[in-house]
């Protein structure tokens, strides 16, 4: 039975012998092993040596050695991944929640749940710390399925741990994914009217609260990762406060509950905000972890990584590597490098298999990290931070960490977004490192200076403070708020961002000159898209040009789908797509993607399908999620009254894709209803000016009309890199603008023209 300890309205349950208040792993230090690698000459070993003794607990490997059983336990789609598992017979699932039931039982949670359950139902709300290790995520919600009356929501802030700890716990539960146990994320469900707990994306629930405001249908909402502060994160915390006085008034005992769960958080600001809820800690289970830094600063962190995990890998015999990188095309580059080497290193060690892992990989991709090896091979996972805390990989023993992260910043002044490397945060050097730690003792390699460790922020910013917010401003009208400026946030966005916000809405139609939601806004925020893109959508119906439009918006909403080629190979790419898309060519970056997508889908053998998605450097499966995505947008528009035509990609009917010609104009026009701001005039250096601001900007080269003059462009993103650069660019006739928004640009037009 775990021990408990008061202080200040704070609960520290723990089962180990000894009580002590939880504080941070980095201020206690990492005990040193006994045996020092030889392989860490280029570090300096972290000046504290004390530590915590802790087990750990992690999902189970399911996957295979053999490259083709591999492939048909990973599927190409998120469905397949889910009717997979319904396979699994019923006397198996009893089996495998057996022998998970003597696991679960070793975790920290389940040792002192006859202690926290009960703190959990005298509160309305409860902020539970639940240390790396403790079973926080997937014990709390089964602990309290039978207690409930209603349902439960737990969310989380990205897709694929929505999904993992719905499959580990539906495992557990001894159920079939959709069942008792099930998920949500973003154009995928898999629940049914018996589900019970739901794993849930931020944002799904904000969507089922624009249906169903009161969320009636659920008994508590588990906010899991809120350390993570993301805007939708942090959206919800403030729908939530709201929705416990509106549900639990006049009652005696609280109809509704939440819980706030992480495993670094202020927790003093979130019991403050819920009005001094109390805090209950869970002490977690890790082992020590050595921490090494650089003598000086990396001058490359790719050339430095990859000399990294070759020192590691002769140095040490055993235990796989996780590397922690800023962004895709740096994951993607180590990758590479990585695979073209390890043939060549000394056959005495290990042989080194590289794996990427960031959010815009399909989720069979994702998985594959799971994948046991062969003898004498060692897995080197290169991941951004993704893998601090949503998904938990076994074998690790060793994390490199490069101290960054990609942020994008909004600039609401400028109306673009700019994508910057930053450092990471004292919370996330911890979690980073905490991996090394989950089975065994491990070490961590960072890549930079104890002084600049020293330097970090203690807790990462939250992202409602750096970027757009017209989707919450939108939600919070449509859920009746009239005083956004005043609204009780979380962390409030600004008074700048805010009204800029709101102005952005009125410019789409979503509000009128009251501040009042339209009934063009009442659509918008429905749909499963950005507002842009809804108001995109819905004007599509009224130009008859709806089917080609949500094709696009389709493309638009996977990330990653264009490939960016290396840059010998960027002409030549660029050659075959002006000569593949003739409109394109012509019209732009959104034509282009209609052009591609009816060419994926009209070639029938997957084979070929692959061959030319590999020749014109696009992704296979991101098109494969493109289909699965229009079907969803389909279903909404329907929803919305919109009469949609039913095209399956397996009978796509080549009269409509090859003989319809397409309406450009009208196309387009959609498109420039919903990104009326997003324009620029051209001027006679083949630069832009945008309308809005009068700043420059230039079309970005991975455009098809990257050199090419325009009178005008329309553009979905304007990203600054060196300069400002329009991204996914289309030429538009300045007539269009005048006819649109006359007002918006009217004597701009004129004078530059």
């Amino acid at each position: 039975m775990g021990r408990k300890q008061r202080q200040n309205k704070k609960i520290v349950f723990s089962d180990t012998e000894y009580e002590t208040p939880i504080v941070n792993n980095e201020e206690k230090g990492y005990r040193e092993t006994e045996s020092k690698s030889e392989n860490s000459s280029n570090f300096q070993r972290a000046s504290a040596n004390k530590s915590q003794v802790y087990k750990t607990v992690y999902f189970d490997d399911k996957s295979t050695e053999n490259d083709d059983e591999y492939n048909r336990e990973n599927p190409d789609s998120d469905d397949e991944f889910f009717e997979q598992n319904r396979s699994v017979s019923r006397s198996q699932l009893k089996k495998n929640a057996e022998k998970l039931y003597e696991i679960r039982k070793t975790l920290p949670v389940y040792k002192v749940k006859d202690e926290i359950i009960p703190q959990i139902l005298q509160n309305p709300v409860t902020i539970l710390i639940g240390e790396t290790g403790s079973g926080k995520s997937t014990q709390i919600p089964q602990f309290l399925m039978e207690i409930m009356d209603k349902n439960i929501a737990v969310t989380q802030p990205r897709r694929v741990a929505a999904m993992n700890l719905a499959m580990r716990v539906s495992e557990e539960y001894g159920c079939h994914v959709g069942e008792d146990v099930g998920y949500s994320v973003r154009f995928n469900n898999a629940t049914s009217h018996y589900t019970k707990l739901k794993y849930i994306t931020d944002g799904m629930l904000l969507r089922e609260m624009m249906i169903d405001p009161t969320l009636s249908k659920y008994s508590m909402v588990i906010v899991d990762e809120a350390h993570e502060r993301t805007i939708l994160t942090d959206l919800l915390i403030g729908f939530l406060k709201g929705l416990l006085i509106e549900r639990n008034k006049g009652k005696d005992e609280p109809d509704f509950k939440v819980i706030i769960m992480s495993a670094t958080l202020d927790a003093e600001k979130f019991s403050k905000f819920f009005n001094n809820a109390p805090i209950l800690f869970v002490e977690g289970k890790m082992y020590p972890v050595e921490r090494y830094y650089m003598d000086k600063a990396a001058d490359d962190i790719i050339d430095t990584t990859i000399k990294s995990i070759i020192q590691i890998n002769q140095g040490e015999q055993s235990g796989d590597i996780l590397c922690f990188l800023p962004g895709q095309d740096d994951i993607d580059k180590v990758v590479d490098m990585l695979t073209n080497i390890a043939p060549e290193l000394p056959k005495e060690a290990p042989h080194i298999v590289a794996m990427p892992l960031y959010a815009a990989l399909p989720p069979q991709q994702q998985m594959k990290i799971f994948s046991k090896l062969k003898p004498r091979q060692r897995k080197v996972i290169v991941s951004t931070n993704i893998a601090e805390t949503s998904v938990t990989v076994p074998g690790i023993k060793y994390v490199i960490d490069s101290g960054l992260r990609k942020v994008k910043v909004w600039r609401h002044q400028l109306g673009l977004s700019t994508l910057l490397t930053v450092p990471i945060s004292k919370a996330s050097a911890t979690q980073r490192a905490g991996r090394a730690g989950r089975e065994s003792s491990g070490k961590c390699y960072r890549l930079y200076k104890e002084s600049d460790y020293l330097k970090l922020t203690d807790t990462t910013e939250p992202e409602i403070l750096r970027s757009e917010i017209i989707s919450p401003v939108l939600m919070l009208k449509k859920l009746g708020v009239d005083d956004i400026l005043g609204w009780h946030w979380l962390e409030n966005p600004g008074h700048e961002s805010l009204v800029a916000s709101l102005q952005q809405l009125y410019t789409l139609g979503a509000i009128n000159n009251s501040g009042n939601i339209t009934e063009l806004g009442e659509k918008m925020v429905i749909l499963p898209v950005a507002p842009h893109l809804a108001s995109v959508l819905i004007k599509a119906q009224e130009f008859n040009v709806l089917e080609e439009v949500i094709d696009i918006v389709s493309c638009l909403s996977v990330d990653n789908l264009l490939l960016n080629p290396s840059s010998e190979k960027r002409d030549e790419i660029n050659a075959l797509r002006n000569d593949t898309c003739t409109l394109g060519t012509s019209y732009g970056d959104l034509i282009m993607l209609k052009e591609m997508f009816d060419i994926f889908n009209n070639i029938k053998d997957p084979r070929e399908r692959k061959a030319w998605c590999k020749e014109i450097h696009v992704s296979y499966k991101g098109f494969k999620n493109v289909n699965r995505i229009k079907k969803q947008i389909k279903d909404y528009m329907i929803l919305l009254g919109n009469d949609v035509m039913d095209v399956d990609e397996n009978d796509y009917d080549d009269d409509i894709a090859n003989n319809k010609p397409l309406d450009v104009e009208h196309i387009l026009k959609s498109f420039l209803h919903g990104f009326i701001s997003n324009t620029a005039i051209g001027l006679p250096d083949r630069s832009y000016r945008t309308v809005t601001t009068g700043s420059l900007i230039s079309v970005h080269p991975s455009s098809l009309l990257f050199g090419k003059k325009k009178d005008a462009i329309l553009y979905i993103e304007f990203v600054y890199t060196v300069k400002g650069y329009a991204r996914s660019v289309s030429a538009i006739k300045l007539e269009w603008l005048q006819e649109i928004a006359p007002k918006l640009q009217g004597t701009k037009v004129s004078t530059e023209k």
